[in-house]
């Protein structure tokens, strides 16, 4: 299964108002690995940056003067995503940048999202972590993936956190057997080897917890008269 992990940065949070894509980032995976292919633009808005985005991103109009423009890069960008499902943190953000850019070349430009299948690491991480901070830091710090490096935004940047975010919030899926499967799938707790920079911290249960759990396994047993899924004299077996 081909993915492509994805990231814009803008002149501007609002594209009802003219504010276009500066730069563009995207790495790929294939079956849940990364790869090192990775598509990464600076582009040529041709107005100015908000600065509110300039201080977010520390890109600033001089240093965008000499970049091609998207029109020259779109062919390009559309190969490199090619049937790929994306994997965007806010998709609806980014996604209403690049059809409103792709729009601009294409008329009959058709939305991203209409053709490809796009996976919201935000709405995922909002049914993983309800009531918590979802965004990229607030994940890489809940995660263990580090981002220390992470000074401003940066589409390439944020696209390569984002890959092992998305990897450590799905990890497992490889090891059922689930990698060419559609990574909707319900995440499970196990990780793949290799497939974070950083190592999830491993916690065991405390005696107290253990004995806790054996107290519910009685008092289901007891319930069922005998018939529940998990038996007392299967504990045995299951803690050797």
């Amino acid at each position: 299964m081909r993915q492509v992990v994805l990231d814009t940065e803008t002149t501007g949070l609002e594209v009802g108002k003219g504010h276009r894509v500066i730069e563009i980032g995207c790495v790929e995976l294939l079956e849940r690995r990364q790869t090192q292919r990775k598509f990464h633009r600076y582009l040529n808005p041709q107005r100015a940056i908000d600065e509110g985005a300039r201080a977010v991103t520390g890109i600033d109009d001089e240093f965008l003067r000499d970049k091609p423009l998207f029109a020259q890069v779109a062919r390009e960008f559309l190969e490199f995503i090619g049937d790929a499902e994306l994997i965007i943190h806010n998709a609806a953000f980014d996604l209403s940048f690049l059809d409103a850019e792709l729009a601009q070349v294409d008329p009959g430009h058709v939305g991203i999202a209409s053709r490809l299948t796009v996976l919201d690491t935000l709405m995922l991480a909002r049914e993983k972590y309800p009531g918590q901070r979802n965004s990229l830091d607030a994940l890489c710090k809940r995660l263990g993936v580090d981002n220390g490096h992470r000074d401003l935004h940066g589409a390439l940047l944020d696209a390569e956190l984002l890959a092992d975010v998305y990897l450590a919030m799905t990890a497992g899926q490889g090891d059922l057997g689930l990698a060419s499967a559609t990574s909707r799938a319900a995440p499970t707790r196990s990780v793949i080897a290799g497939s974070m920079r950083a190592a999830l911290k491993v916690c065991f249960a405390s005696a107290e917890e253990l004995a806790a759990h054996t107290r519910r396994l009685v008092a289901i047993d007891l319930a069922s008269k005998g018939k529940g899924r998990w038996r007392l004299d299967d504990l045995s077996d299951r803690a050797a």
